[in-house]
């Protein structure tokens, strides 16, 4: 992983955020308005939701694989690519965002509970160039942090097709 690893401290506070500002920043937004595109080839706020619970599915499965096993091999998975065999980007934004906010309390009360020694439990990850060792540190931090920037990317949408939501 080639950004800044964060701490347990660190990531948990913003693995609790993702989804009420989620639900902040679309609160008051109509299907049409959360299905629009803010521009040609942009995803609407209903696309990057279903990247979020693609990228949920993928890193929080790698989560639950490092705690079942002793340091398993983990095809790499990308999670655009697992997106196209689901159905998320056809779904209501409001019933896919509830099947993301229970699939991310399970996730927190997982890893809110995780003894600190397993935090640094490992996998190995093939099929994405070099071999790499990833924890469920890495795991957390990577999703995480790439929420952020769909956080933000959310709410340029909203302030394109929406109210402006601050």
């Amino acid at each position: 992983m080639s950004r800044p690893l964060l701490t347990v401290e660190q990531v948990l506070p913003l693995l609790r955020e993702t989804v009420p500002r989620i639900g902040e920043l679309t609160a008051g937004l109509g299907p049409d308005q959360l299905q629009a595109s803010p521009g040609p080839g942009e995803w609407s706020v209903n696309e990057v939701l279903a990247h979020l619970r693609a990228c949920a599915d993928v890193w929080g499965d790698g989560i639950a694989t490092i705690l079942a096993e002793d340091t398993p091999t983990i095809q790499a998975v990308n999670p655009r690519t697992w997106m196209k065999s689901t159905n998320y980007p056809e779904l209501k934004f409001r019933s896919s965002f509830k099947a993301f906010a229970r699939q991310r309390a399970d996730l927190l009360a997982v890893l809110e509970a995780l003894p600190r020694r397993n935090w640094s439990r490992k996998a190995i990850i093939t099929g994405a160039g070099s071999l790499l060792e990833w924890t469920v540190l890495i795991y957390a931090t990577r999703i995480a942090v790439h929420e952020r920037s769909h956080l933000k990317q959310i709410r340029r949408i909203v302030g394109a097709v929406g109210p402006a939501r601050v």
